[in-house]
């Protein structure tokens, strides 16, 4: 799943590919994935594009309307989604396997454009024509961004107080609390920072700064790394740059301790015991309750 250095990678090469572009229109080839009905996807015909902004781990096409008014095509790529440039004008959707199915097309003046494509038989891409961002749910529900210039350790300190008892990875990335953070940067900020994933959220003084810490440079690290590289690359260099998610099994970088795993329902976490748990395994169940 893409997650806020990803999406803020891509809003920084799209901004360079579509600010002041004219568009032809939006074509949902899924209509699953599109979420609202008013304007309809027409209005979005003969519109101009703004800029492209980013909300946690949505994508936001800002667009002037041919009636002078402001549109926002919006995206959140989910797990399996991403967004493909063409440099070309777009050949008729083909169903093949491999690249993800079409959900749906942007198309410029001159044929340029971009695709949607979401892999896998589990659809979660969503897509929203809307007047305001505030009108999509996901968006109006989202916490602070934590590069955001208000988001200060005394702010961060106050979510991790008010969440209390429960565990510090869940709180990481539950977008209502903190905007952006996913699986795979939760794992990453929490070996970064030391810590267990099922740690309480309300820990001393020092220790919040550690994590804050943690999670700013994790976070800028992985933004520096992407910022500059075209969509088709992103994908690899987000996996190249992980040091315990998605590597159970392989050597910490820091200690060279095998990378464990737990495992849930629909996802898996990943950490090191020697970095994170003091040498101790976390049971792979979901009702584990390892602390420090």
């Amino acid at each position: 799943m893409p997650e806020l250095p990803e999406v803020h990678a891509l809003t920084v090469d799209l901004n360079g590919r579509l600010a002041g572009r004219l568009v032809e229109r939006l074509e949902p080839v899924s209509f699953a994935a599109l979420k609202t009905f008013d304007p309809p996807v027409s209005a979005v015909a003969g519109s101009t594009v703004e800029r492209v902004d980013r909300h946690g781990k949505f994508l936001d096409f800002v667009l002037r309307g041919a009636d002078g008014g402001e549109l926002h095509v919006i995206t959140h790529l989910a797990r399996a989604g991403w967004l493909r440039w063409r440099d070309a004008p777009p050949p008729p959707p083909s169903g093949k396997p491999g690249r993800g199915a079409l959900a749906a097309r942007l198309v410029l003046d001159d044929g340029t454009g971009f695709d949607l494509t979401e892999a896998g038989t589990k659809k979660s891409l969503a897509i929203y024509v809307v007047r305001s961002p505030d009108e999509v749910p996901g968006i109006a529900r989202l916490g602070p961004d934590p590069l955001g210039e208000g988001f200060t350790l005394e702010v961060f300190a106050g979510i991790l107080k008010q969440a209390g008892r429960a565990q510090i990875k869940g709180v990481l990335r539950n977008q209502s609390t903190i905007a952006g953070i996913g699986n795979a940067y939760s794992d990453e900020i929490l070996h970064a920072a030391k810590m267990s994933p099922f740690k309480p959220a309300a820990m001393t003084a020092d220790e919040t700064v550690l994590l804050y810490g943690a999670m700013q440079s994790t976070l800028r690290g992985a933004i520096a790394r992407a910022e500059g590289l075209a969509a088709s690359e992103l994908k690899a260099e987000k996996k190249q740059g992980l040091a315990v998610h998605g590597r159970t099994g392989q050597a910490c970088p820091v200690c060279g301790d095998t990378i464990r795993q737990v495992t849930y329902a629909d996802s898996s976490l990943q950490y090191c015991p020697t970095c994170q748990t003091g040498g101790k395994p976390l049971a792979d169940r979901v009702l584990s309750r390892l602390l420090k």
